[in-house]
């Protein structure tokens, strides 16, 4: 190389074009990195991210809903236990649907072991007792929130003999179910020199408003 015919300003721009391309590739380089990462992220990486958020999103909807349904679950606990004394005595004093059409073997047992026979026994159809202030003009449309339970009138005739009949009465009392004898008339049999009696009468029994509604 002659060193005598070099050009200065002519060195001067080889070396600003050396380094305008490496300016170059670097800012390449640079921008392609960022056009990477943006391709990365907005076909990868975004949708994972909004996935996650629906995931949390729906994680956060169902705890609250879940600590709701706790508080709801503790309320119908506190309400189950106050109500359950009322629940208890209630089914006791009173007869299920089940019991009412099983009351003719019930009745019979209680027959049976002091010595009478039912010979007729007869249940009517069940009336509803209203709650206070409650009229029973429309009766359709009456709501079973307005009823306070059920009365169901029961035709009877029960044959044997005058002692047996007193302590068959005496047995249904004893009954944790509620009985009460409406009607009652008792006659001599005159043909049987026994002393048997024949008892017609109606009794009534009590039901749940949610068994006969």
């Amino acid at each position: 190389m002659d060193l005598n015919n070099i050009n200065i300003s002519d060195l001067k721009e080889k070396i600003l074009l050396v380094a305008d391309k490496k300016t170059l590739i670097k800012f390449g380089i640079g921008f392609g990195s960022i056009v990477l990462f943006l391709v990365i992220y907005y076909a990868i990486l975004n949708p994972i991210v909004k996935n996650k958020k629906i995931m949390l999103d729906d994680m956060a909807l169902k705890q609250s809903e879940i600590s709701t349904f706790n508080n709801e679950i503790i309320a119908y606990k506190k309400r189950l236990k106050k109500i359950e004394p009322d629940y208890k005595k209630n089914s006791t004093l009173f007869h299920s649907k089940a019991e009412v059409e099983g009351l003719y073997l019930s009745l019979s047992r209680y027959a049976g072991v002091n010595g009478l026979v039912i010979s007729k026994i007869t249940k009517q159809k069940p009336k509803p007792v209203l709650k206070s202030g409650v009229t029973d003009d429309t009766p359709d449309q009456l709501d079973k929130t307005n009823i306070s339970y059920y009365r169901i009138p029961v035709n009877y005739e029960i044959r044997g003999n005058f002692l047996g009949y007193i302590k068959f009465k005496r047995e249904l009392a004893k009954s944790n179910k509620m009985l009460n004898f409406d009607k009652e008339a008792i006659k001599i049999v005159q043909s049987n020199k026994s002393g048997a009696i024949l008892a017609v009468g109606v009794l009534t029994i009590v039901g749940l408003t949610d068994e006969f509604f």
